[in-house]
């Protein structure tokens, strides 16, 4: 009876397969207000499939620039909100999990609203563990 948002990930490319373990690996590890849930996963024959809760409001790109029937009048405390859960994520991935994650794909499609238009940071296909002992930053061009 619990709504769910299943994603389908291309297990022909080198690219889908690589995304789908590095997203189980990363968000099954991690659990926060502003991160999406993912409930589970499925491989069965050629299908990649991950579960993660239901967002009803779609994507922050949606409500901000989707047709017009489908964009959500987001007032400038909500829009204060919605940044500040988005960074109140970020942070917890940087700095207050056990596992240093840097997201490298945040953008408007990867933030979901739920039904209160809380945000809730999705797809880390692109994700990289921190390690504190990495000193250098890397210039490898990742995400969009």
């Amino acid at each position: 009876g619990t709504l769910i948002a299943v994603k389908q990930l291309s297990s022909k490319s080198r690219q889908g397969n690589r995304e789908f373990l590095n997203e189980i690996g990363m968000i099954s590890a991690l659990q926060h207000p502003y991160l999406v849930k993912l409930y589970g996963c499925c491989v069965e024959g050629d299908q990649l499939l991950l579960i993660y809760e239901y967002l009803e409001n779609n994507s922050l790109a949606r409500a901000l620039f989707g047709p017009e029937e489908e964009q959500i009048k987001l007032d400038w405390l909500i829009r204060q909100k919605i940044c500040v859960g988005i960074a109140s994520g970020l942070a917890f991935l940087h700095e207050e999990s056990r596992l240093k994650v840097v997201h490298r794909d945040i953008k408007a499609t990867n933030v979901l609203l739920d039904k209160d238009l809380d945000p809730k940071i999705s797809d880390f296909g692109l994700a990289k563990l921190d390690e504190e002992d990495n000193t250098h930053i890397s210039t490898k061009i990742a995400g969009t």
